[in-house]
């Protein structure tokens, strides 16, 4: 979590409400690399969950040192992970 009065940030990642001179709510997982790997963007009326984030973070960080491998939905540390493959996203 970070304040932003300068709005620098926000109008980077491209959330400020200009009107209301606020930014809505957002998560964003940036990589080693700089690349942005998750975000998600709430209005500020809608609530978060940081158990969530973290979640998400984990399974991030996870990925970049096993790239080979994916983290299924509610993916949580030391539980299975799943492989890339034709079977995993089937056929036309």
């Amino acid at each position: 979590m970070l304040a932003d009065p300068t709005h620098a940030l926000c109008k980077d990642f491209e959330v400020l409400i200009e009107s209301d001179a606020m930014a809505e709510r957002g998560s964003f997982i940036v990589n080693p690399e700089g690349k942005i790997v998750v975000y998600e963007v709430n209005a500020g009326n809608v609530g978060r969950n940081a158990d969530e984030l973290f979640r998400r973070l984990q399974a991030s960080q996870f990925v970049a040192e096993h790239g080979d491998q994916v983290c299924p939905a509610k993916w949580h540390p030391g539980e299975e992970t799943l492989k890339p493959s034709l079977d995993l996203v089937g056929m036309l």
